[in-house]
């Protein structure tokens, strides 16, 4: 992005009566482009909010990180050699002798441990991302510049022990920023001089985008729907056989099982995986059994092979995950399926698998890291195959007769639990406001630092509430949060995951809103997305939607038509506000 384009956009005036974000940009020197890239890439991410971004004082990243401890608000932080010591960076005159050097090292290892223990306090409450220093150090030492010498290998470590200290901020990846922003064209000497701001306009540029992107990650798509000839193993397999398909180097096929070890990679951390394939479900069945398969087969489901057009697959595939086009990437070498995919599924993500490209291949490799990672794994992530196997054998299961229906559902021996605690929350109740669209109130996305500012008033509170039953557990589905007045509740946000559906999860945790809160009343701040149809036909059940404002439940009408609920609560792990 140009300057004078982010200039035009930072300047852009928000919606009216727009939700205020506040960000601030902690660093030590004159912010000055930076600002201005970074506050634009904000906006492009939450086009929603109005942003509002503020920086500390010149020359003391200490005391601007400090004085944030006492003021939450979301955090880029962007430390550079010279906030470790002055002598290292250019406008001071402190001497670059040899014999100051372990000084040097000394006050850089203090200021460290400094920044990271107020980073890791910082991040309880906060969104927090950090740069670690980016421009080349100064000429400083008696190795030549081509040799690391043990001065230089000392900072680096010291800024390792720095970020061990932090758990939860987002720190730019340094590889990420030497691809898109080269380390010798970084550094401008006589802005530094003149201004006190160090960096190229192109630097700070890249630097810009890379923080809002690491303070405001997009949600991780959930899904990737792959085929099987020249993309998953090199080969057609109908014609030269199952044992003869290859993907690996002596097949000269490794880029395919690099394919599959990032696929088999994304899947133990949550991304689920199918496969369509025009082919012999019994020739496809024979290869995926192979022992040297780099992607293990149980991590496949459901596999899609017959001779009708891809699109129907990728629609059973759909289905049978409740998943929409839009949180799936469809993978094929070949561009006729992607565009009759793409044509039938407008919002799906597709990628072309070119193994004869082994830079393209790379680069989708990449892409796909990007599309599908995450900043931590949960419990929930090692589920979610396991409950999606489920589904079919629950629904198969479950009678369509209504009478029949409850009796089946009293079998299931379910339990419902609630975890209440807010200091601080659970990362999985966060996690499910911000990527839940089903069964979503009202499709409000929110930072860590706006949920945990939300959640500091002593009436206010959230549920992350788990479920298991004779299937097994599904984790944490749910999360209910709001206030209480007085006889009433107002809930500020309700979602579920897909995969609880049908399981009366919803109706049960309405009642315990009702009854350990002992409320008359449960308002709903409503608003319709587009995509949260689950939800609005839950409501349905009891209260009309809203022309405007809130939707309201009476304890009187869910008491009448609630139906019968045979989930068991564990009491001991239910805890409302005061």
């Amino acid at each position: 992005m140009k300057l004078i384009d982010a200039l035009a956009i930072s300047r852009r005036p928000a919606a009216q009566d727009a939700p205020v974000t506040r960000v601030s940009l902690a660093c030590g020197f004159t912010p000055l482009h930076l600002e201005t890239h970074l506050l634009a890439h904000l906006k492009l991410r939450r086009p929603d909010r109005e942003v509002v971004l503020t920086s500390g004082l010149y020359g003391d990243l200490v005391g601007n990180l400090e004085r944030l401890e006492n003021d939450v608000m979301d955090a880029c932080i962007v430390v550079e050699w010279a906030d470790l010591d002055p002598r290292l960076g250019l406008r001071s005159l402190g001497g670059w002798r040899p014999s100051s050097l372990s000084d040097i090292l000394s006050t850089a290892e203090s200021r460290a441990q400094r920044f990271g223990e107020s980073i890791a306090r910082l991040e309880r409450s906060a969104s927090v991302a950090v740069s670690l220093p980016t421009l080349p150090l100064p000429p400083i030492g008696f190795n030549p510049g081509w040799c690391a010498g043990k001065f230089e290998l000392e900072l680096r470590a010291t800024l390792r022990r720095l970020t061990e200290r932090t758990s939860s901020a987002c720190i730019v990846s340094q590889q990420r920023l030497d691809t898109t922003s080269p380390p010798g064209n970084r550094l401008d000497v006589a802005s530094e001089f003149q201004t006190g701001f160090p960096y190229t306009k192109e630097h700070a540029a890249v630097l810009g985008e890379l923080l809002a992107r690491a303070l405001n990650p997009p949600q991780p798509k959930k899904g990737i729907i792959s085929d099987l000839d020249d993309t998953l193993w090199k080969g057609v397999v109908g014609e030269i056989g199952s044992a003869e398909v290859a993907w690996d180097l002596n097949g000269g096929a490794q880029i395919h099982g690099l394919y599959q070890q990032l696929l088999d990679s994304l899947a133990e951390a949550g991304t689920l995986l199918a496969i369509a394939s025009k082919n012999d479900p019994a020739v496809v069945e024979e290869a995926l059994a192979r022992s040297d398969l780099a992607l293990h087969r149980d991590r496949l489901f459901p596999v899609e092979v017959n001779w009708k057009p891809k699109s129907e697959s990728v629609a059973r595939i759909l289905s049978a995950w409740n998943v929409s086009a839009d949180s799936v990437v469809f993978v094929d070498d070949s561009p006729m399926e992607l565009a009759e995919v793409k044509r039938v599924f407008p919002e799906i993500t597709t990628m072309q698998f070119t193994a004869q490209d082994t830079r393209s291949a790379w680069t989708m490799l990449e892409e796909l890291r990007d599309l599908f990672g995450k900043s931590a794994l949960n419990a929930e992530d090692a589920l979610r195959i396991s409950s999606l196997r489920q589904g079919p054998e629950f629904m198969q299961t479950a009678p369509s007769n209504p009478t029949a229906a409850r009796d089946f559902l009293t079998s299931l021996e379910a339990v419902m639990t609630i975890d209440a605690s807010k200091d601080p929350p659970p990362r999985r109740a966060y996690e499910l406001v911000n990527k839940t669209n089903q069964f979503n109130m009202n499709g409000v996305r929110l930072s860590w630092g706006e949920w945990c500012t939300f959640l500091a008033g002593p009436d206010r509170f959230q549920w992350l509430i788990g479920y298991r039953d004779k299937y097994g557990p599904l984790g944490g589905i749910a999360v209910v949060a709001g206030e209480r007045k007085g006889r009433t509740v107002q809930l500020h946000n309700w979602v579920m995951s897909c995969r609880a559906f049908s399981r009366d999860i919803e109706h049960a945790s309405l009642r315990r809103l009702f009854e350990s809160l002992d409320v008359d009343e449960v308002v709903l701040d409503v608003a319709e997305t587009g995509r949260n149809g689950p939800f609005r036909e839950f409501l349905r059940l009891y209260a009309p939607w809203p022309e405007a404002g809130p939707a309201r439940i009476l304890r009187e009408a869910f008491d009448a038509r609630c139906p019968a609920l045979s989930i068991r609560a564990q009491e001991a792990e239910i805890a409302g506000p005061a």
